[in-house]
């Protein structure tokens, strides 16, 4: 999020021979130069050649993203940047920029309209707005229009500051109370505003931390979204403000991709096709938990046969422990400290329990119920756990969030020189499993310590330090997320990317030196001496219910052959064909296959219409010609193309698909 305060930076540099100050500046490549008195980071963009010049957007200096007009007056690493150089800061600039002229095309359709404030978001941005007046969606043409003349302006954004108390001063001259509060919220003895285009005989300008792009024309193309209710701060006794979302991309192309993976999100969402293929439902009784059909159940049951088969061939060996637990253990694993506004409660024979959010004390428990040896390890226990955790009702989406949720969570412990073997095993077992369900982009992101965390200091250097080695000795690509790790130990995300383009996080890596401590779980290595076990916490599909929502949207409802609820239906073209129908079915029963047949009285048409709708894999039409043969013509999903096969062979290739998991429903071999 583009939000930081810049300031100038201090005379330090070095003096030239005529005393004259000289800033020294050195770029990516290792190459510097030298400019005497402070240099914006325009001018550097100007020396190094026009065309980087006019493509420069923003300047980082020392690493933080700073405007191009800033003056650098000390010595500094800078980097120039443009959209081809950095695009995740471009387009959050590009987005953080259109939010003000956003704002501003709203002042100047509705003058009366008071400014809250304007971030940007996950994939755009929003304005708050207080209006007595209803924003609508008829609106957004006029305010696209009034923002597209701002943009043509190609006004500048210029930065000025003032002191704090001058700065509240001139507010409070304004009027404007959210802009009041927001300069009391924010730090700093220094207030920064920006001034851009012109409102009435004025211009307009906006309380804001910046950076910005260097003027209004650097905006690429934008869309104005949607409109919302909102509360300042998200407190219920304010006034209800209009929060209106847009965004923006480089250019008409990206945005033109942006809208189209909207609509196809639409006709992709979970809840819509869960309904319409009769997998899931949710029930006012039961608010944010799912209800699973029998159609679900078969999707829901391929998936676990088959996590359980790699499992199994990996060495992992699958437990259960209880879903209440005494709330005593909650106090001693560290939730209760760091989880318990999450969590439910209940009361047994007098004494408090709690409905368990995550398996792992219950794990641990386990691995604590007999002793070990140094030659049991690594001992990798394996648990489809049903978890609990209170979600606001404001967050439940589907499958997507959900109140009750069943993790395919695992605990590995293990020696600390086995420990990169075993993350290894694990990264390698994650790849595997989301490929063969057709997710094929990944990528990884190493979490270090938060804010709130239990365990030393030194304990988090040790867990952070052996992730680390194991991602580099794969020599695989992966991100630094600076503390966004488990309250116990750091952690390797698996972020996958959909069909779409919109990434998830899935699996999960957990390193946790913390709670082998609190439970005081032991090995005897070989000095005869009892020792600390490493735990590895790491579930590879997360939650089931979500990952489920992911696989619907990622086929939109279209499964491939092994996960479909129904793999074939028979078709007889009549009631002449309906013995031959039923003779094929007696076959189909000796196979592995789903299949149904389909009597009724309607037109063959109007039974393939129904198949396309619930999206089967495959449709076999059978009718007196096909009788004739001993044949029946097939047809294949999303495929023109049809063929005529002998039964035995349709069946031994539809097979052979399955145990393949393949993602295609190609029938010749």
């Amino acid at each position: 999020m583009a939000t930081c305060c810049v300031c100038r930076f201090g005379y330090v540099g070095s003096f030239g021979e005529d005393g004259k100050i000289m800033v020294k500046i050195t770029l990516p490549d290792g190459n510097s130069m030298e400019f005497e008195n402070p240099a914006s980071g325009a001018a550097v963009a100007e020396r190094i050649g026009p065309g980087l010049a006019k493509a420069a957007l923003a300047v980082k200096i020392n690493g933080e993203l700073r405007d191009l007009t800033t003056e650098i007056g000390q010595d500094a690493a800078v980097e120039i940047v443009t959209a081809k150089s950095d695009p995740e800061a471009s387009l959050d600039l590009i987005r953080h920029s259109c939010a003000h002229v956003m704002a501003e095309a709203i002042c100047r359709l509705f003058p009366e309209a008071q400014l809250v404030y304007g971030p940007t978001v996950e994939n755009g941005f929003y304005y708050d707005i207080d209006l007595d007046r209803p924003i609508s969606t008829d609106d957004f043409e006029a305010i696209e229009a009034e923002m597209a003349k701002i943009v043509a302006e190609d006004s500048p954004f210029v930065r000025y500051e003032m002191g704090r108390d001058e700065a509240l001063g001139k507010l409070e001259a304004e009027g404007n109370r959210y802009k009041i509060d927001n300069a009391q919220r924010a730090q700093g003895d220094v207030l920064s505003f920006y001034v851009t285009g012109k409102l009435g005989n004025g211009v307009f300008e906006d309380l804001c931390r910046g950076p910005h792009l260097p003027s209004t024309g650097k905006i690429g193309a934008f869309k104005v979204m949607s409109v919302a209710g909102a509360y300042f701060h998200g407190d219920a006794t304010e006034k209800m403000l209009q929060r209106v979302y847009g965004t923006a991309f480089l250019d008409k192309k990206q945005l033109k991709q942006y809208l189209f993976q909207l609509e196809e999100a639409k006709k992709r969402d979970h809840r819509v096709l869960g309904k319409q293929l009769d997998l899931f439902s949710f029930q006012p009784e039961g608010p944010g938990f799912a209800f699973f059909h029998p159609k679900g159940m078969i999707v829901w049951n391929e998936m676990i046969e088959y996590w359980r088969q790699v499992h199994r061939r990996d060495g992992y060996e699958e437990i259960r422990t209880p879903i209440i637990l005494n709330e005593r253990l909650w106090h001693q694993s560290g939730h209760w400290d760091n989880y318990k506004e999450n969590m439910y409660f209940t009361r047994i024979d007098e004494a408090d329990f709690a409905v368990k959010p995550m398996n792992c004390p219950g794990g641990c428990l386990v691995y604590k119920s007999r002793p070990h040896s140094y030659r049991e390890l690594p001992i990798r226990t394996a648990e489809l756990g049903l978890v609990h955790r209170h979600e606001a009702s404001g967050v439940l989406h589907g499958l997507l969030r959900v109140r009750q949720f069943t993790q395919d969570d695992a605990h590995i412990y293990c020696m600390p020189g086995q420990i990169e073997e075993e993350v290894v095993g694990v990264m390698n077992l994650s790849f595997e499993i989301y490929r063969n369900f057709g997710l094929e982009d990944i990528r990884l992101e190493l979490s270090t310590m938060p804010e709130k965390h239990i365990g030393s200091e030194e304990i988090w250097e040790r867990a952070t330090a052996a992730l680390q080695g194991a991602l580099e000795s794969q020599k695989v690509d992966f991100a630094i997320n600076p503390g966004d790790g488990a309250f116990y130990g750091p952690k390797i995300d698996f972020h996958v990317r959909d069909c779409l383009g919109r990434t998830w996080q899935l699996g999960t890596i957990q390193l946790d030196f913390s709670m082998p401590e609190r439970f005081d779980m032991t090995y005897v290595d070989r000095d005869n001496v009892e020792k600390r076990p490493v735990m590895i916490h790491r579930a590879i599909l997360g939650s089931l219910e979500r990952f489920l929502g992911i696989l619907i949207e990622h086929y939109g409802g279209a499964f491939p052959l092994w996960l479909a609820p129904e793999q074939v239906r028979l078709m007889p073209i009549s009631e002449k064909t309906n013995d031959y129908a039923e003779n094929i079915a007696k076959r189909f029963r000796q196979s592995s296959l789903r299949f149904t047949i389909d009597r009724a009285d309607d037109k063959i048409n109007a039974k393939i219409k129904r198949a396309h709708e619930q999206k089967l894999p495959f449709m076999l039409v059978m009718g007196p010609a096909e009788q004739e043969t001993g044949t029946v013509t097939v047809r294949i999903r999303g495929c023109k193309e049809q063929l005529k096969m002998k039964v035995d062979d349709f069946l031994a290739a539809a097979e052979r698909l399955i145990s393949l998991r393949s993602p295609d429903l190609s029938l010749t071999p």
